[in-house]
């Protein structure tokens, strides 16, 4: 649990040692009930972050940061900070959008469809994107909103779940983690004879389509944006490397992103590769990564922070089966 979440500085420092509450006063039940309130007051974990020290490893992730609305911080790195791992996050992916007339056009027309698949948090900015160019907002707020949410509304992950919300649709099967598991969700729930709108990247996998396909499930596809690398990559890998060294562990967010990124990563490296240990975000990314001949020392069970952050604290420790 954070420090800063305790109320009196002698509970503070008495947290991790006994001794230490017993010279300050204070019981450990005392400790535990101060551990319960704040956790009440803030919505902090009980986990207590190791100290920062000589032993703190660096961790790089491929990442654009993001903060957290409540806490302004990305969320990976005040995970990964709760294990005393010190995470940077270096952007190697850019987006361009397309087709945004054409997708604005079929959002203005909720009654053509059975419902809506999010897949990407690009996907949702899209929608934004529409709205405003447009002119659409007050349409989309009297109207529009409320005729898409009596339809369903899929989406792949927490964070798109999240930008779903935000729009003011009600997202479902945010829980399901990959493309192949919201379409085992949407097959075993859908039953309208109207297509699903699916706005998608240029790289979408076929897996969801196909599934959907197999199951008769229909769906109308529209690509409203590509991905391109970010100028950014090779300065700020440049960058990375001369102040902070050989990382401990790189994780990678997505196929593209390592295909972008791993060639300068190869080249600053050098011999000392071996050493780094290659973390992926799930498991379309770990494939990509073991087609590369690199190997893969963890896959995050879930794509979130949490998950990911436990399962590199694990590949990082010493005699790791």
């Amino acid at each position: 649990m954070p420090a800063e979440c305790f109320t009196c500085p002698a509970r503070t420092a008495a947290v991790s040692c006994p001794q230490s509450a017993a010279r300050a006063g204070v019981s450990l039940q005392d400790l535990a009930s101060d551990t319960r309130c704040a956790k009440r007051r803030r919505g902090c974990s009980l986990r207590v972050p190791y100290k920062d020290g000589p032993a703190t490893m660096k961790v790089l992730l491929l990442k654009d940061p993001k903060e957290d609305d409540d806490r302004g911080q990305d969320p990976y790195i005040r995970e990964l900070g709760l294990y005393g791992l010190e995470a940077t996050l270096i952007p190697v992916l850019s987006f361009e959008f397309l087709s945004l007339p054409s997708f604005s056009e079929k959002l203005s027309h909720p009654e053509g469809y059975g419902g809506l698949i999010f897949t990407s948090p690009r996907a949702v900015e899209a929608v934004k994107l529409c709205l405003e160019k447009a002119n659409k907002t007050e349409a989309w707020e009297t109207s529009l909103k409320e005729k898409w949410n009596s339809k369903s509304v899929y989406v792949v992950g927490n964070a798109t779940a999240s930008l779903v919300s935000k729009i003011g649709l009600d997202p479902e099967g945010e829980n399901c983690g990959n493309a192949e598991k919201l379409a085992e969700y949407i097959c075993s729930r859908e039953s309208s004879a109207l297509p699903l709108l699916f706005p998608c990247g240029n790289l979408k996998r076929e897996t969801l389509p196909r599934m959907l396909k197999d199951k008769g499930v229909p769906m109308e596809s529209i690509t409203v944006y590509q991905t391109i690398p970010h100028p950014g990559i090779q300065g700020n890998l440049n960058s990375y490397y001369s102040q902070q060294g050989i990382p401990a562990s790189i994780t990678f967010f997505s196929p593209s992103g390592l295909s972008y990124s791993l060639k300068h990563i190869q080249e600053l490296s050098g011999d000392s590769i071996d050493q780094i240990k290659f973390v992926a975000i799930g498991p379309t990314t770990a494939r990509a990564l073991a087609a590369q001949g690199l190997p893969v020392s963890c896959t995050a069970e879930s794509p979130t922070p949490r998950a990911l952050a436990a399962g590199i604290r694990t590949a990082l420790q010493p005699h790791r089966c």
